[in-house]
């Protein structure tokens, strides 16, 4: 049965087809054609938002605004790099995000200027400062499948060792910070803790592969399970 990720994931392929073709487009019969895909995706979001404000025309507007020129315009998931760290007791560095509440290993948007490793490090001092070096990437995940996020992203995760600092949540991210072991994790988990045991089994030294979402063929229809 089709469930609310699927719902929510192809209506926002669905928008990024629209306004990819905004950008493109000089035709004045496709901009309108556009504009009503970006309606229907529209009203899907609505029906799952969890926020009782947002209306059909505020996403609209959202969408609208971002929509460039040419190849600017070209619509495409954002970068966030995140940071499993681990101490000499096997334990994880978790931050109790201040906008959700959730707790999740340091998470950001990548920035220009930076390289994705160096993001992981700077992530992990700015929210706890805690001082870090990037060790080897362990997971290229889509955010939206993995249920981290309802906005398109792709999570690049890298394993951390700490090289120093000390624990001091930064007072806008973070509500709270700490070290836990796996047997006595905090909640809610992100994503409903479905990174844990991969994250773990790096942080205890044990062999893991590069972890990715593996392809659906064909990609837009739900396989029969």
């Amino acid at each position: 049965m089709t469930d609310e990720k699927d719902l929510v994931r192809w209506s926002e392929a669905l928008a990024g087809i629209a306004r990819t073709g905004l950008a493109f487009t000089e035709s004045l019969y496709e901009r309108e054609r556009y504009e009503e895909v970006l309606h229907v995706a529209a009203d899907i979001q609505a029906h799952f938002s969890e926020a009782e404000s947002e209306s059909p025309d505020q996403k609209i507007d959202e969408w609208m605004r971002s929509v460039g020129e040419g190849v600017p315009g070209y619509v495409t998931p954002k970068v966030a790099i995140g940071a499993v760290v681990g101490n000499d007791k096997e334990e994880i560095l978790l931050i109790q995000r201040s906008d959700s509440g959730v707790w999740l290993f340091p998470t950001g948007f990548a920035d220009i200027g930076y390289s994705a490793a160096e993001i992981a490090e700077k992530e992990v001092l700015e929210e706890t400062g805690i001082e870090v070096q990037a060790s080897r990437i362990i997971s290229i995940l889509d955010g939206v499948r993995g249920g981290f996020t309802r906005m398109p992203l792709y999570s690049i995760v890298f394993q951390c060792r700490v090289i120093g600092g000390v624990l001091n949540p930064h007072p806008l991210e973070c509500d709270d910070v700490g070290f836990f072991h796996q047997d006595s994790l905090p909640e809610p988990l992100a994503g409903s803790g479905n990174w844990v045991d991969h994250a773990f089994k790096a942080i205890r030294n044990e062999p893991i592969e590069v972890e990715f979402d593996n392809p659906r063929r064909p990609v837009w229809k739900k396989p029969i399970i």
